[in-house]
Parts: structure tokens; sequence; C-alpha cells
């Protein structure tokens, strides 16, 4: 088995991205802060909750583990990304089908634009697909992506909304976030050697990039045009020196196993139209937005696996069935087996609601214990009320915590974190909700 034999290893407290494999097969492809901490991370008692069945099982299957270290987080993401394209390994295909995965595109226009997309938008926008010519992924995490791109935009700015030749700079390009397609800063000579720079990066080419910009960097010194030439020198230092505190702060939280996560859930309508369930999470007392999950309630789910059946009613001239949609909401979150599982479920409502959540758990077989704040006419908290009948936690009989607590105890432990959970999904839910309803905030 790795886990007693780990040492051997000797995996670096460095990023990098890890395989774990059965012989020559590619079961799992990630990546990490440390490779040191999240290579033993896998070999944690809490793994099954931690990760999941699905992880655990194919940790157990794995017989050896290699691994490439990188020089920042942000290379890892991309490395990591283009080793799953390349491998398509099993247990990262297994937990997301091609729908759910996010990717980067380059369109083929004269002036390329640079895209964040959903699986989903490539396979259904026929429009989009007919204009891109360069895609980049599957990266697993939508978040976590978003805050690399921020970092990537800066180093090298790129087209992604504003119209060619506008005549005035868009707002990006006012920040530095754009290289004045625009406003006729930039020529597409200039541009298009961008695009090549960034295809470099994607592809996970940083050294070549950097000698390419090096080498561009000379020649322009070489002709006096010093300007040009400190331009590539900062681009070339940020390429080396890449300040990637927000996806070490990122990865960090979600990849610990130890901490008490609380996820919150609450549905948001107007006499049945518009409806949204969202997910809010509290790591350790602490709000971690980057977690935060929104789901438009689709209304009916058909069986898979060991979900039941449910219909939502959500359209019009049909009762309100909010159980429902948080039975849809709770099958559709515990389909991501990439998320850290919880060590509480805060739900907003009284027993229906909690009889509902263990319908789910109990048919996903997931042993999480579940509470629900109660609240008054002016829907401040009244009380919090635990989950009747017992789930089968690990380490124990008892309906309980990772900490070993009953649930009696476990709300009187955690009550502050509940309530915040609690609000927290509740604001998230009006403001999603508000959004849908196309309402100005």
């Amino acid at each position: 088995m790795i886990g007693k034999a780990l040492k051997k290893y000797n995996l670096p407290d460095k990023p990098g991205v890890y395989f774990f494999k059965r012989g020559k097969d590619i079961l799992y492809v990630g990546k990490a802060t440390s490779l040191a901490d999240r290579a033993r991370s896998y070999f944690s008692a809490d793994l099954d909750l931690a990760r999941g069945p699905g992880i655990k099982q194919m940790v157990e299957l794995a017989d050896d583990l290699a691994f490439i270290e990188t020089d920042s987080v942000l290379e890892a993401l991309i490395l990591e990304a283009a080793q799953i394209k390349k491998h398509r390994p099993k247990y990262n295909v297994k937990e997301k089908d091609d729908k759910s995965f996010n990717f980067v595109v380059i369109t083929k226009e004269e002036w390329p634009r640079v895209l964040l997309v959903r699986g989903k938008q490539l396979m259904e926008d026929e429009e989009l697909a007919s204009k891109i010519k360069y895609q980049f992924g599957p990266f697993p995490y939508g978040t976590e992506l978003r805050e690399a791109m921020k970092i990537i935009r800066r180093i090298l700015p790129y087209r992604d909304k504003c119209e060619p030749g506008a005549g005035r700079p868009c707002f990006n390009a006012q920040i530095g976030l754009c290289p004045g397609v625009c406003s006729g800063a930039v020529t597409a000579e200039e541009y298009g050697q961008t695009i090549k720079n960034l295809k470099r990066l994607f592809e996970g080419k940083k050294k070549d990039l950097i000698k390419d910009l090096e080498k561009q960097m000379k020649v322009l010194a070489r002709d006096q045009k010093f300007e040009q030439a400190g331009e590539l020198k900062r681009k070339i230092f940020a390429l080396n020196h890449i300040q990637d505190v927000a996806l070490i702060k990122y990865r960090g939280r979600e990849s610990m196993t130890g901490l008490f996560r609380i996820e919150a859930y609450d549905i948001a309508h107007l006499s049945g139209q518009n409806t949204v369930g969202v997910m809010a999470v509290v790591v350790d007392g602490e709000v971690d937005k980057s977690s935060y999950r929104k789901f438009t309630i689709r209304g009916v789910t058909t069986k898979k696996d060991k979900i039941p059946v449910f219909t939502g009613m959500t359209q019009p001239g049909v009762p309100i069935n909010d159980t429902a949609n948080l039975k849809e909401v709770l099958s559709r979150r515990f389909n991501h087996n990439e998320w850290p599982l919880p060590a509480l479920i805060v739900l907003d409502g009284g027993k229906a609601q909690l009889n509902a959540a263990r319908k789910i758990l109990t048919a996903l077989e997931i042993a999480v214990p579940c509470v629900a704040v109660v609240k008054d006419e002016f829907h401040r908290a009244r009380e919090i009320i635990g989950s009747s009948g017992p789930y089968c936690h690990p380490r124990g009989n008892r309906e309980s915590s990772s900490s070993g607590l009953d649930i009696k105890e476990l709300i009187s432990a955690r009550e502050r974190e509940i309530i915040l959970a609690n609000s927290e999904a509740h604001r998230f839910a009006v403001h999603f909700h508000r959004q849908k309803r196309h309402i100005v905030i």
C-alpha cells in the first residue's frame, strides 16, 4: 500500500501535480500547494469524509505515486488541466462529466478573445464552438480558474468583451487588463504575439515562453527601443515570480483535513417563480465564499444511482414545494465527489426540511449530521433542531460530528457558526434570486 511507503517517494513541500497509478494506468491527477502535505492527506482516517467514497476507492486501488514539481500553484493548475486532457484518468472523469468542467478558449477572430466557458456551453452553443481556435482544459475548479485568470491577465493583458476600434479604451484597458485593442493602442501584430504567449503558457511551456521573451527583449534593447524592452523585462520578472497567494489560500482551505466545514442550504423564489437554491460554507467559524455554490432549480430529477425521483413544484399554477427543491439541491451537490464533505449540514426550515435531507443522505449512504434553523415571524432564528434517527457515522453509531459530539452537544458547541452559516445562505439565496429576476441591487 502506498500510504505505508509514502516516505520513499520523497515528495517536496512545493507546488506541483501528482498522479495516482495502478501499474501503468493513471487513475487520478491532482495538483497541490504542497505535494508532501497533499499526498499525506489521502491516507487520513477521515478520507471518506473529506473527499468522498470515490476517491477512497481510488486510493485503495493505486499501487504507485508520481509527481511533477512546478514553480507556482498557478503552473500546477495549468499542468493539471493538460494532464487530465492527455490521460483522461478514470477517477477525474468519474467525478464530473464534460459539461461540468471549465475551459479556457481563444477565438479565431481577427482580434481573438480569451474566454472562460463551461463544457455545457461548448457542447450546446454551436456558434461559439465554430469560433474557437484554441481550447485548454478541462479545469475541475471554476472558482480557482477565475482566480488564476486574474493573475495571468495582469501579466499578459487580453481582450474578452471590448469592441476593436471603438475609439476609446474600455474599462479593462483603463486598469491595464486589456492591451487596448478597443482604443487602437496596440497593433494586430503585437496583439497576435500576446495570443501566442498565452497559448504557450496554457500548454505548460512557461520556460520556453520566458526564453522567447528574453530574445525579444535583447532585440528591442539593441534597437534602442528601451521602453518596449522594459515592458518585456517586467513580464519576464512577473512570470518568474508569480504571485498566486489567492490560489494558495483557496486550495489550502479546500484540501486540508481536520477543518470543521459547515454547509448551509436555502431556497428562494417569488410565488414559485425564478426558484433557486444555494450552498454557503463556513470553515472553522469563518465564511469561505470561494466555496459558495448556486443552483437553478430544474424542477424534475430523474432516478440516478440511489437518488430518489422527485419533482420540484416551480411552475405557474402549481403548489410550491420547498422540500422537493431542497432534495434537488442536495442530490446535485452530492453528485460532486470532488467537493469536500461537510462535518455538518444546516438547513433553513424545520422537521420537513430535516426529513428531506435525511432521505437524500440515507439514499446516498452519506453520514453527515443535519440541523435546521427555525425562524420566528420576523425571520430571526428562534431555535435549532437536530435531525431525527441516527446516521451511521464512521466513528460511532449515534448522530455525531467528526469531533464525536452527539447532536445536542454539537448544536451547543457550534451555535454561533450554525447561525452564521444560515444567515449567509439566506443572504446569498435572496441575492441570486434577485439576479434571476433581473433586479438591480
